[in-house]
């Protein structure tokens, strides 16, 4: 009690505190860089990335793109990729003049290498840059490189990605907000009893997330993913509080003729219920900490801390606001939309045994559903592009004009003997899907020596410890069928060379499936015994925990079991995300109902009757909440697929 007395009389100086913090807030979200490539989050110690730091620190090369250009004069073609040769931070560009004089007719290239590389009425540049793939400093290259270019041409590679998935965020992310709040609010407004206090809210909510996102700062960095969710979330959760509080505040308004003691009670009362819920929660993001894919660290970590700032703001500066505009917020109050659920809840006590038998049989199509859609995820970020961006278009171009869906680099010992060499690349050229593998043996051939070729052309695919090759592919990336290819690659290459390494975009996507196919499995695992854990103790019950995963793991499987039935394909990042924010949101449900249960069986009702009163008294903040979070996330959705 002396805590919410302590906020009721200290009102004031909340509010002053909070907006005073919203400065270093908003400096703090200039200040946090986002990052829009997954692969970025791989460990370490994996194969793929040693050999992409190899990449950089032995050749000084980091991201990889091909340049498609069409319907222009070779002498034109060779000023462009001059220009592009003087953009900042862009290592080599690989084109016909690197190797040979534009006098030099381009049919003296071995045939196969012409053919790959020129087409009737294109051709095709390979550009490396001296940074990593989804650098700012990458990025604003590829934006340059397309400025120079014009619409002749055509930059594909992850960067490229990267870049236009930056650059749709930045767009979209304003839109997606409006809309969210917009219908978040109206729902709010048609389903509570006041006009005025879905503002109050979302004032409320909105100065916690911008101290959530503000003190990512000293992440460094965080995802766009995390961004986006981290801020959905915080809505969803927070807005739970807020209801429960403001209903909190109104029953005891009857109760006390003093709205500030009312307030203190209110506060009081709640605290239980939100602690209880709030751990559990924090417990199921804290779970993704255990991901060895380390996007996991950190959505878990600035999702655990926007759950915690929501709940301080629903227990600090909620309630003074509510007081300061108590008046208003009275005056402005109206008929709720909601009608008495007492009728309703006394059909589902009159028929539980009904609604059990329904449960049993849904369960099993339920989990196969969502045991399906698990498998059924994309990991290719392009496809979530809308198919006029630059990205998209150059991709097809590449596949429909050289028929390259992906693009692998391999990194072989120097020391491995030419006649070697020339029989690994033999071998990986008949692998299902691979085009050609490009080296030095393959550019010169057999009967010319190497020694011939100028040192700046060696240097480009040759350093005293490794010598760089690319292998194309007609596979997409994240396809079963590259990963297969991946796979034969490999074992080509180990045999030849065990040191030597396989990097690029399709072999570190393959390394992210694996990844996080085991991330994901030891995230439930460890959410779910966390979970029921704290629910244990908090409702000192060991059956009950039971009853309430089992409740929000059957509405899980439901909801990520549809896409598999209804023949849609997620994001590999969705499954985990949903399932932890449908988790995060709904315990708060589940304790909610269950506190008030435990009380009224404790005042002495009978069981039928505890459920009654508690689904009465729960149900309407329940439709409120769910209702605000599905109007705002439906919304969205509805724009998008427009």
């Amino acid at each position: 009690m002396c805590f919410s007395k302590a906020v009721v009389k200290y009102r004031i100086p909340i509010l002053i505190l909070t907006v005073l913090l919203m400065i270093p807030a908003v400096i703090g979200i200039a200040n946090t860089r986002i990052n829009y490539d997954m692969l970025n989050y791989l460990p370490e110690d994996m194969g793929t990335i040693i050999g992409q730091n190899e990449l950089m620190e032995d050749f000084g090369k980091g991201a990889f793109s091909f340049i498609i250009v069409e319907d222009m004069p070779n002498k034109d073609v060779a000023a462009l990729k001059a220009k592009i040769e003087q953009v900042d931070h862009v290592d080599t560009v690989i084109w016909y003049d690197t190797l040979f004089d534009l006098s030099v007719p381009m049919e003296l290239l071995p045939d196969k290498i012409y053919t790959e590389f020129n087409t009737d009425h294109s051709t095709m540049m390979a550009v490396f840059f001296d940074s990593s793939t989804s650098a700012d400093i990458t990025m604003d290259a590829i934006r340059e490189i397309r400025a120079l270019c014009g619409k002749q041409c055509y930059v594909s590679g992850m960067s490229a990605l990267v870049t236009d998935l930056k650059d749709l965020c930045e767009q979209e992310e304003p839109i997606y907000v409006g809309i969210a709040v917009a219908l978040a609010c109206g729902a709010m407004l048609l389903f509570l009893d006041s006009w005025l206090v879905p503002f109050v809210f979302l004032a409320s909510i909105g100065m916690m997330i911008l101290l959530n996102l503000g003190s990512n700062i000293f992440m460094g960095e965080i995802s766009y993913i995390t961004r986006a969710l981290s801020a959905v979330l915080q809505l969803a959760v927070t807005m739970d509080y807020s209801i429960f509080l403001w209903e909190s505040y109104n029953e005891q308004r009857v109760n006390y003729s003093d709205n500030k003691e009312a307030m203190a009670v209110a506060i009081q009362k709640m605290l239980t219920s939100v602690v209880g819920s709030s751990i559990t929660t924090v417990a199921g993001f804290i779970s993704l900490c255990f991901m060895s894919f380390t996007m996991g660290r950190d959505l878990g970590i600035v999702m655990a801390k926007g759950v915690l700032l929501g709940v301080i703001g629903c227990v600090t500066v909620l309630p003074a606001l509510i007081l300061i505009l108590d008046k208003p917020l009275q005056k402005t109050k109206h008929k709720a939309l909601i009608p008495n659920m007492g009728k309703f809840a006394k059909g589902i006590v009159k028929v539980f045994p009904v609604i059990l038998v329904i449960f049993a049989l849904l369960v099993p199509p339920a989990y196969y559903g969502y045991s399906k859609t698990n498998d059924e995820v994309y990991y290719d970020m392009g496809q979530c592009l809308p198919e006029d961006m630059e990205y998209v278009i150059a991709n097809s171009k590449l596949a429909e004009d050289f028929n390259i869906a992906s693009t692998h680099m391999l990194l072989i010992d120097t020391d491995v003997p030419t006649k070697n060499v020339r029989k690994m690349i033999g071998e990986m050229e008949q692998v299902d899907g691979v085009k050609y593998v490009l080296g030095l043996e393959s550019v010169v051939g057999s009967r010319v020596p190497e020694e011939i070729l100028p040192n700046s052309v060696v240097e480009i695919l040759k350093s005293d410890k490794w010598e760089l090759m690319l292998i194309n592919s007609e596979y997409k990336v994240a396809s079963d069928e590259v990963n297969e290819q991946i796979t034969q690659l490999n074992a080509i290459l180990k045999r030849y060379d065990e040191g030597g390494m396989l990097i690029g975009e399709a072999p570190c996507m393959k390394d992210m499936i694996e990844t996080t196919a085991h991330d994901f499995k030891v995230v439930n695992a460890v959410s779910i015994l966390a979970i029921f854990l704290i629910i244990a103790l908090v409702e000192k019950s060991v059956f009950l925990p039971f009853i309430l995963i089992a409740v929000i793991e059957f509405a899980i499987f439901i909801n990520l079991g549809l896409p598999h039935y209804l023949g849609q394909s997620l994001p590999f990042i969705a499954p985990i995300c949903i399932s932890t924010i449908q988790l995060g949101a709904t315990v708060d449900y589940a304790i909610l109902t269950t506190t008030r249960y435990k009380a009224e069986r404790v005042a002495g009702a009978q069981k039928k009757q505890a459920v009654w009163t508690a689904l009465t008294a729960s149900i309407p903040s329940i439709i409120i909440s769910g209702m605000g979070l599905f109007a705002a996330t439906f919304g969205v959705a509805l724009y998008i697929a427009r």
